[in-house]
C-alpha cells in the first residue's frame, strides 16, 4: 500500500524565493493540519494550498459551481427484496452505472442515528484541542488507525483543504485500543451496516451486468475495506484552492456519506455536476477496477470537492478493494461479457500493481486517468 516520501526525497521548491519543501515540512510538524490554520485566525490561504490555474478552471468564490441541472441519479433500494420490483431496482442500477458512474441510495438499510453518529464523532474529533489530536497524527501506514493532513502532501503540486482520519479494516477488525475512544461504537457499528450494504450491491451490480447475482461476491474483487472520513474547514479564500482534487477512484466501488454542506462536484456530459446532499442518503460511485472488469460497461469518473467558505463539510467514504488473499490475484475483464463484437479493452492486473501506478506515477492523485495505462486497444 502507500509508502511516504520523505520531505527530501520529494519536493522541489516553487518559483524564486519559495521554499515549498520546507513550508511543507513547517505545516506537517504542527500536526494541527488545515483546521489548525483557521483556529490559528488565518485570513489567507498559505502559497501552499495554492493551486495552479488549470486545477481551477470552473471553481467559482463561493457557490456550488455548476450551472446545470442535471441530477446524479437516486437509487431506491426498497424493493430490491421483491423479485417483481428487483428488476426495476437493477435496471435503475444498470442505467446509473453505465451513465453516470454515480448515484445516491436510499432505503439502503442503515439506520440514520448510525450514519449521524459518525458525521458527528469525525467532527467532534477535528474540533478538540490541537493537543489531544496530536498524539494520533502520522503518516504510518502501518497504523491502522491515523489522523494526518493530505497524504500527498510532500508530492503534490499543491496542497488541499482538508484533513483525514484512516480506519483500516482491509485485514480484518483493526484492535479497537488503537482507535480513539471517540470511535470506538459509532465507526465499528457504522462498518458492520456498511459491510451488508455492500453484498447487496454486490449482487445487484452483478445482475446489471448480466450475470448470476453471486458472481461479484464470488470472484473476491470487495472483500477488503478503507474507511477514510475527511474535514473540510471553511476557506478564507475558495477560488484559490480545492478540497479535493479532480480523480477518479482506484476501487472496484465507492460507498460515501456525506454531511449537509455541499462541495462534492462530478463529471458528466462535459461538464462539474454538484452532488447536493440528499438527506439518509449514501453516494455509491464505480472504481477505475470495476470498469476494468466491467470492460468499460460501468463507469468510472472524475469527481471533486470544492473549497467552500461554509463549513465544515464533513465525508466518510468506505473504499472497497480485494481482501489480503487476493492483493495479487490477476483481475481483467470478465469472459462472460466478451465476444467477438466485444474483445477485451484491458490486460489484466492486480490491485496491488494497479495501485501502485495509480500512486507512484502521480496520475492518479493529479487529475490524471491510470485506466488507459491498462488499456490493449482503443474503445471502437
Amino acid at each position: 500500500m502507500q509508502i511516504l516520501p520523505s520531505p527530501e526525497e520529494s519536493i522541489t521548491c516553487s518559483g524564486p524565493h519559495y521554499d515549498r519543501a520546507k513550508e511543507a515540512k513547517e505545516f506537517d510538524e504542527t500536526k494541527a493540519g488545515v483546521k489548525g490554520l483557521i483556529d490559528s485566525g488565518m485570513a489567507k490561504v498559505p502559497r501552499l494550498f495554492i493551486h495552479p490555474p488549470q486545477n481551477l478552471r470552473d471553481v467559482s468564490s463561493d457557490t456550488e459551481g455548476s450551472a446545470t441541472d442535471l441530477k446524479v441519479p437516486i437509487i431506491d433500494m426498497m424493493g430490491c427484496q421483491d423479485s417483481r420490483l428487483r428488476r426495476d431496482v437493477v435496471d435503475d442500477l444498470r442505467r446509473a452505472s453505465e451513465t453516470w458512474g454515480f448515484f445516491q441510495i436510499i432505503n439502503h438499510g442503515i439506520p440514520v442515528d448510525v450514519m449521524d453518529g459518525v458525521l458527528e464523532a469525525v467532527k467532534q474529533f477535528h474540533e478538540q484541542p490541537e493537543g489531544v489530536k496530536a498524539e494520533w497524527y502520522s503518516r504510518d501506514d502501518a497504523r491502522k488507525f491515523r489522523y494526518y493532513s493530505n497524504g500527498d502532501l510532500f508530492w503534490s503540486k499543491a496542497a488541499t483543504w482538508k484533513d483525514t482520519l484512516l480506519f483500516d479494516f482491509s485485514f480484518g477488525e483493526p484492535d479497537r485500543e488503537a482507535v480513539p475512544l471517540l470511535f470506538r461504537e459509532p465507526v465499528f457499528e457504522y462498518e458492520k451496516h456498511v459491510e451488508k450494504l455492500k453484498r447487496s450491491l454486490s449482487e445487484l451490480l452483478s445482475e446489471a451486468l448480466g450475470l448470476d447475482s453471486g458472481y461479484l461476491g464470488d470472484i473476491e474483487c470487495m472483500d477488503s475495506k478503507r474507511i477514510v472520513s475527511h474535514y473540510y474547514p471553511t476557506c478564507p479564500q475558495p477560488e484559490l484552492t480545492l478540497g479535493t482534487i479532480n480523480h477518479s477512484d482506484a476501487t472496484y466501488l465507492t460507498l460515501l456519506l456525506q454531511n449537509h454542506h455541499g462541495g462534492l462536484q462530478v463529471r458528466h456530459q462535459d461538464q462539474w455536476v454538484d452532488v447536493s446532499p440528499v438527506p439518509g442518503a449514501i453516494l455509491a460511485n464505480i472504481g477505475d477496477l470495476m470498469q476494468l472488469v466491467s470492460n468499460d460497461k460501468f463507469k468510472s469518473v472524475e469527481h471533486r470537492v470544492l473549497a467552500r467558505k461554509a463549513g465544515p463539510r464533513v465525508s466518510v467514504a468506505c473504499f472497497l478493494v480485494p481482501g489480503e488473499t487476493q492483493m495479487s490475484k490477476p483481475y481483467g475483464p470478465i469472459k462472460e461479457l466478451l465476444d467477438e463484437d466485444n474483445p477485451p479493452m484491458y490486460r489484466e492486473t492486480t490491485f496491488t500493481e494497479y495501485f501502485g501506478f495509480y500512486l507512484s506515477s502521480g496520475n492518479g492523485l493529479n487529475g490524471e486517468s491510470v485506466l488507459p495505462h491498462f488499456r490493449v486497444s482503443e474503445p471502437k
